[in-house]
Formats: structure tokens, C-alpha cells, sequence
């Protein structure tokens, strides 16, 4: 990308009265750096550089991050079951599920949202209410007794309870709770001192709200639509630059070995046509070369997009605080790649 085609870019970020921030950075320059939309519209506090936002499913990655560190340090194998590392009972679970298969979408475990059949995630919250939902153990009546979608390494089904259990296996392995250490080995060792698990009920300042738009032409915030904090599946709360930080602190192993980095960055599972899932991370390919490293986040109110694309040593990070819009922004910066 060595320059950005601005009335492409402006004319979606109308199109879609984009809500968020765009941030792309190569090793020279910063490409693109520009705020849109209101972190509070009830007050029309406008979004920042600097504004945190919640990444969904964005932060699986710091999650495989985490797991890679405890095999690093021997608490734990890729081969390790799971059987053999949670003092948790699951009656119907294959005893064959490995690390592995949790880290690649290919456990089979079921999934407490199944994004292929359930089209609402806030209709989770109608037997279980999200304000219950404050640790990781309390996501396990909602899968824990259930049976397995398929054997496990048979395919790659994408799969949040396979995420949960993963942030269960860290909390038993390092008798803290996910999200300190996660803070404490992730975050605080990549200068993302402005991101954490924040709680819906205690959002510090500078932090976007999240908004669902409705088809008549409302809005409403996403309070009720989501578990009070965020895990090791998603929830986390970020600014760009912070996600910038996290990519460059990897990427130049600052927080894995270079041979551990290169196991996470490993396209694992094939998915489909040239797109592969390696530990936390999507990975594109193009002609059979790796085009780019990406994560994204999908969540009532939420959306987000960053990646990295290694021929043009680039990073983009583009969060949200509506439903929509990083993909569509993502498409119009990939065409200058």
C-alpha cells in the first residue's frame, strides 16, 4: 500500500456513516490515522484516536498468545487433552480433545454459539441473563452437558466454547483469573496500557459505547446484549494504536519465542478456497503465498478488522462501536495492496 485511494475510502465511510477509527502503519509511515462517529451519541462525544472500543472475537488471539506461553514455559502441550487439564466433568465430551483442537475451531465441542444455526446472539440471555455472566465458569451451563457436534480433527467448525475452555485451562494453570493474565503477559508487555476487560457497568473514560441500529431508523445501546466482561472467547476492550502494539510486539517475539511465534502463525486448519485458521489467527493466502494475518470481532453493536500483511509489512487496525463497516473499509485499503 503505498498510497490510499481518499475518495474511495471517504465514499464508504459515508455509505456506511462508518462509526469507529482507522489506523494503518507500515515500518516508515503512518498510512492513515482518522476518527468517525460519536463513542456516546446520547451526548455527541465524538470517537478519538485514542478511544477504546470492544473487539468481539478479536481478542481469540491474545488468548492463543497466552496458551503458546504456558506450553513455552512446559505447564503445557499442544498434545495435552483436555480431559487431563480441567477438574471440570463433561459427560458427553470426546476423551481425544487436545489443546490443538481447541486452538483450531476443530474440537467438535459444542458451541454455545453456534454462529451457523443461531442468527441472534442476544437471544442467549433469555434463560441465562448476561448479568450473570461475569467469569468464565458461568458460560459452562451452556454447553457443559451438551453433546458433541463432531469427532475431534475432523473439520473446522468455528467454536467460542472451544475459546472458553481454553481461558478455563489458563486460569488452572496459572491460579490467576483470564483476564489478569492475560493483562499482566499480554498487554502490559506490548505497551497496551490502555486496553482490559472492562465491565459494562464501569467503563472507564475515553470508552466507545456500543450501538445496534435499528431498521426503522432508531438505535439502542448494546447494555443488555452482551456478558457483563469479556473472556478469553472476546469482550475485550482496545484502542488502534494498542493493536498496532500488540502486532509489532509479536511479530518481533517479544512476547513468544521466534519458533513459538512461528507455530501460532502456522496455517493449521484449511477452512476453504486459500483461507486457513493458524492458533487465534485467520490467515489469507494468495497464489500459495501468505497475503495477510487477520482477526476480526462481530458482536451486537461491535465490529472489528486488523491485520497484518506481510510483503508490505503493513498493519491495519480498524475498531467499531456499531455492527458493521471494518470489512467493508478493509476491502477498499486491500485494493492499494
Amino acid at each position: 500500500m503505498d498510497k490510499i485511494n481518499k475518495s474511495a475510502l471517504e465514499g464508504v465511510i459515508n455509505k456506511i456513516n462508518f462509526s469507529g477509527v482507522i489506523l494503518a502503519k507500515n515500518e516508515q509511515e503512518t498510512l492513515i490515522e482518522a476518527a468517525y462517529g460519536y463513542a456516546n451519541r446520547s451526548d455527541e462525544i465524538e470517537n478519538k484516536q485514542d478511544t477504546r472500543f470492544g473487539i468481539a472475537s478479536g481478542c481469540k488471539l491474545f488468548t492463543a498468545i497466552a496458551i503458546c506461553q504456558l506450553v513455552e514455559s512446559g505447564k503445557l502441550t499442544m498434545n495435552t487433552k483436555l480431559k487431563d487439564c480441567l477438574p471440570i466433568e463433561f459427560p458427553h465430551f470426546d476423551d481425544s480433545i487436545t489443546i490443538h483442537h481447541l486452538l483450531t475451531h476443530s474440537s467438535g465441542v459444542p458451541d454455545y454459539f453456534d454462529e451457523s444455526v443461531m442468527e441472534d446472539f442476544e437471544d442467549l440471555w433469555k434463560d441465562i441473563p448476561m448479568y450473570q455472566i461475569k467469569q468464565l465458569k458461568d458460560f459452562l451451563p451452556l454447553f457443559q452437558n451438551n453433546k458433541m457436534m463432531f469427532k475431534p480433527g475432523e473439520k473446522f467448525h468455528y467454536n467460542n466454547s472451544g475459546y472458553i475452555l481454553l481461558g478455563l485451562i489458563i486460569e488452572q494453570a496459572t491460579g490467576k483469573s483470564f483476564q489478569d493474565y492475560i493483562i499482566e503477559n499480554i498487554f502490559l508487555q506490548s505497551s497496551m496500557e490502555k486496553s482490559g476487560y472492562f465491565t459494562f457497568d464501569n467503563l472507564p473514560k475515553n470508552t466507545a459505547q456500543g450501538y445496534i441500529d435499528e431498521e426503522n431508523g432508531t438505535w439502542r445501546s448494546n447494555i443488555y446484549s452482551l456478558p457483563v466482561r469479556g473472556g478469553s472467547d472476546g469482550g475485550a476492550f482496545v484502542t488502534a494504536q494498542d493493536m498496532i502494539n500488540l502486532w509489532d510486539s509479536l511479530l518481533n517475539y517479544h512476547l513468544l519465542s521466534e519458533q513459538m511465534t512461528d507455530m501460532l502463525l502456522t496455517p493449521h486448519i484449511h477452512i476453504e478456497n486459500e483461507e486457513y485458521y493458524g492458533y487465534g489467527v485467520w490467515i489469507t493466502k494468495k497464489h500459495q503465498n501468505i497475503y495477510k494475518y487477520h482477526v476480526m470481532g462481530y458482536d451486537p453493536g461491535v465490529s472489528f478488522a486488523s491485520a497484518y500483511y506481510p510483503g508490505k509489512k503493513l498493519i491495519v487496525a480498524i475498531p467499531s462501536n456499531q455492527s458493521y463497516g471494518p470489512h467493508d473499509i478493509t476491502e477498499v485499503l486491500e485494493t492499494n495492496i
